[in-house]
């Protein structure tokens, strides 16, 4: 049996205990945005380590910094082969609303579902999952090769989930020691499953919480309604000047940097196999919405957004309490395309706020100032190239080029700070339910990407399977 074969042969005979791994890690609470939850941080990085080390990966290191640790860990084994940065994220979203969750967020559980047997836990698919691929392929050539074909390095953080607030230093601090041909990243989920796609772009992020703040104190709304403007319908009021009535965002300035996509670039994006009734049918939703012109994969690839991810204030609890509350609070994130800059954006979205703050109430705005910018991969980079031969192998058929809604904060960072360019190879899918309750990762798609990875590896390191 050749090397690729004994690798391959490996990984789907352990894979039943790749599963059990799996399951022991998406255990651990590791939610990045909450301080009751960095205990858990530390353990999960801690899990994370001591299983690169259990791999064979021969120097495995933990970067401290200001909010949670980094992991990083090299294995220098082919000296004439190609280096790769592999780049994943431990940390998860909160799971709330819990009472959404058919099982406790952090006791995975298997079912069968539509035919598939899925794996249901936070961040099992986002990206606890995928990250662990890499990992354990290593492992893989350690026990049948002896070493991988190619030269590996590993950069996997603890604040994706919040923007990747600390990881920009880091990597400004080892640059040196993070050098590499490409970054080849475990997140950033495919498109969709059944469709064999290559992501070549991301959106930026920026994101802020405001509050509007009226009497001192909570009020009787029989001894003081009518008397004082009332925080929760000014937030109304002021949220809804945020987007004309056809879904437009009605902030001034905003698409002032946004260009229009080439003739080429929308056939490509109308060439893909989409339908919106479907695609409605698959979230739960009556209709599509947004701003007009555009369709729907370009609104959610191609166009800038504003949305409210929460808005709170006042009794939200069982049975009613007449009062009017001191305080109206909500958040938004906006996802950026390229050549808007975060903080113009959110210098303009702020403006707009301040100007449209209703009387009776105060405005405080809260921002931590890190924004996301938007990233893409030359089409004809070769880290990209071989994505596409490897999925034509594991797919058997032409992968499409599809672009990602969502946000990687340290792609860009890679650019600037390394000029690296990053390839998504991620097994993960959109439709998994990251950030949502009841997330899960499909266990047919975690055994194809343990064979992805390895054939990637395989074929950039000259072995070709």
């Amino acid at each position: 049996m050749n090397d690729s074969g004994a690798v391959l042969q490996h990984l789907e005979s352990h894979f039943q205990d790749y599963l059990f791994e799996l399951i022991e890690f998406a255990s651990i609470p590791s939610v990045s945005t909450d301080p009751a939850f960095k205990a858990e941080m530390v353990r999960a990085s801690g899990w994370v380590a001591a299983r690169l080390e259990r791999a064979g990966v021969p120097q495995v290191e933990i970067f401290k910094t200001a909010g949670h640790p980094v992991v990083f860990a090299q294995w220098l084994a082919a000296p004439e082969a190609p280096t790769i940065l592999i780049y994943g994220h431990y940390d998860v979203q909160p799971p709330d609303p819990l009472e959404r969750w058919h099982s406790a967020p952090f006791a995975p559980e298997v079912r069968l579902v539509d035919q598939e047997q899925r794996l249901y836990a936070r961040g099992v698919s986002d990206d606890k999952g995928p990250m662990l691929i890499p990992i354990l392929v290593a492992e893989a050539f350690a026990k049948t090769t002896g070493k991988p074909p190619i030269n590996l390095k590993f950069l996997l953080e603890g604040e994706e989930e919040v923007g990747s607030q600390h990881l920009e230093a880091v990597v400004r601090e080892n640059a040196a020691r993070l050098g590499a041909d490409f970054v080849l990243s475990a997140d950033g989920a495919m498109w969709r499953a059944g469709v064999s796609s290559v992501n070549v772009s991301s959106r930026g992020l920026l994101s802020l919480e405001f509050r509007l703040i009226g009497a001192g104190k909570d009020l009787h709304s029989g001894r003081h309604g009518g008397g004082i403007q009332n925080p929760l319908s000014a937030l109304a009021k002021l949220v809804s000047s945020l987007h004309d009535t056809e879904g437009r965002v009605a902030v001034a300035g905003f698409y002032d940097r946004v260009t229009e996509l080439s003739s080429a670039e929308q056939g490509a994006i109308a060439a893909i196999p989409f339908s919106d009734a479907a695609y409605l049918e698959s979230i739960g939703a009556a209709s599509t919405f947004g701003e007009p012109g555009y369709g729907t994969l370009e609104r959610q690839w191609t166009r800038p957004t504003l949305e409210l991810n929460g808005i709170w204030g006042g009794y939200t609890g069982p049975g009613g309490k007449t009062v009017i509350p001191s305080q109206a609070s909500a958040k938004i994130s906006c996802r950026l395309v390229p050549d808007q800059q975060p903080d113009e954006i959110l210098a303009l979205v702020i403006k707009h706020l301040e100007t449209h703050c209703p009387p009776g109430v105060r405005l405080e705005i809260t921002s931590n100032g890190h924004g996301a910018l938007p990233y893409a991969i030359p089409s004809d980079h070769p880290g990209l190239e071989v994505a596409r031969r490897v999925l034509r192998q594991v797919d058997g058929r032409e992968p499409l080029e599809a672009r990602m809604g969502g946000t990687l904060p340290i792609a860009e960072s890679f650019k600037r700070l390394l000029k690296l360019d990053m390839v998504f190879f991620s097994f993960s899918t959109g439709d998994e339910d990251f950030h949502a309750p009841n997330e899960f990762f499909r266990l047919e798609r975690f055994k194809k990407g343990l064979e992805a990875w390895a054939r990637y590896w395989l074929i950039l390191g000259g072995q070709d399977t």
